[in-house]
């Protein structure tokens, strides 16, 4: 960084005039480079994975430093104790109506799982339901208990003062999505208005992020005619969409633009997006590969800090999923092998997590095996 003053100058700069220079040059810094690393989600649902003392290690040994998880598993919270990894830590969708209907149920949970942690674990999330719908699978009669869970574990955060600190929100996926293309007309699916506007409005009045699980492996082999391999893995060479001015190289970008569009028409403008999951599985069906997989983990990882076409320079704050494969997941086979580690702890790709470099930097990874 170029100093404001130089004790060879002949023109004297007023220190008011300096500090302020210096200070817009750390904003611009800032608001280029704010996400320093990937999140990695940590699942659990394997027989034979590593310890949880051992996963933090894992984690702080390859400066991943943050850590979502999708239940306050409380061996997993004793090893967080003193690591500095940033967490979001999950309510699980069948703890949902239990939380809604009693608030002294949320007091309790944020008591026992946050409170009880706090000097020691760095709270920065807590994600109330995942992939809730109100229209399709088996989470439909859940949907009219995220709002009113998040409002109870809200409250109890609040009334401990930490409302700044400890953002609460929920995790949604790209399916309730009605209109994805172009991106800019991105608009949620009418029967879901109904609950996601007040989830939206809930958020801005909480000034806390949407987060978002995006795969484009989904739609890639939903729809492998019209999207190409090469836009889902990022390594189209040009761009393949355009949309009035903005050019699409990527699918992951059209994705999340469609969803910060859908946003604002809800009502959401000042909402910021934390991708709260996104990967590639290794095997398993159609598109699932090894080179696959580790190809769009690097690139996406290189991407992040680059923001996207709708809001560019703008980090994007991005959880891999996942730290493992997990034996024990029920579904697709694909289900079983997102990790990008192997339950061995050994690497099933070479992956750096450290996106600090800077913005736009090409040598932020070492994708050789």
């Amino acid at each position: 960084m170029a100093m404001a003053t130089s004790k060879t100058s002949n023109t004297s700069i007023p220190f008011t005039t300096t500090i302020m220079l210096l200070l817009g040059l750390l904003v611009a810094n800032l608001g280029i480079t704010g996400v320093q690393s990937v999140g990695v989600c940590y699942g659990m649902l394997g027989n034979n994975l590593p310890s949880h003392a051992e996963v933090i290690s894992l984690y702080k040994s390859n400066n991943i430093k943050q850590m979502r998880i999708y239940d306050p598993n409380q061996s997993a919270l004793q090893a967080l104790q003193g690591s500095n990894i940033e967490l979001m830590l999950g309510v699980p969708n069948q703890d949902l109506e239990r939380l809604a209907t009693n608030p002294s149920e949320a007091q309790t949970w944020v008591q026992t799982n946050v409170l009880n942690f706090r000097q020691s674990v760095r709270f920065k999330y807590i994600a109330v339901g995942n992939e809730v719908s109100p229209v399709y699978g088996d989470t439909t009669r859940l949907a009219q208990f995220v709002l009113p869970a998040m409002k109870n574990i809200y409250n109890a955060i609040r009334s401990a003062g930490l409302q700044d600190q400890i953002k609460v929100s929920t995790a949604i996926e790209t399916g309730l999505i009605g209109n994805s293309y172009p991106p800019s007309q991105g608009a949620f699916r009418g029967d879901v208005r109904a609950y996601l506007d007040p989830i939206i409005g809930f958020l801005v009045y909480a000034k806390s992020p949407l987060l978002a699980n995006i795969y484009t492996y989904f739609s890639y082999i939903g729809n492998p005619r019209d999207i190409s391999l090469p836009y889902a893995l990022f390594t189209s060479p040009s761009v393949m969409a355009w949309d009035g001015d903005k050019g699409y190289q990527n699918l992951f970008d059209a994705m999340l633009d469609a969803l910060y569009s859908a946003v604002e028409r809800a009502g959401g403008g000042s909402l910021e997006v934390v991708v709260s999951e996104s990967g590639w599985p290794s095997a398993g069906a159609f598109g699932a590969s090894t080179d696959n997989a580790r190809t769009y983990y690097s690139n996406l990882i290189r991407h992040v800090k680059e923001g996207t076409p709708k809001r560019p320079k703008r980090s994007i704050e991005t959880y891999l999923f996942a730290m493992f494969d997990e034996n024990n997941k029920l579904g697709e086979e694909t289900e079983r092998h997102f990790g990008v580690f192997f339950p061995t702890k050994e690497p099933k790709y070479n992956l750096n997590f450290d996106t600090s470099a800077g913005y736009n930097t090409t040598n932020t990874l070492n994708t050789d095996m």
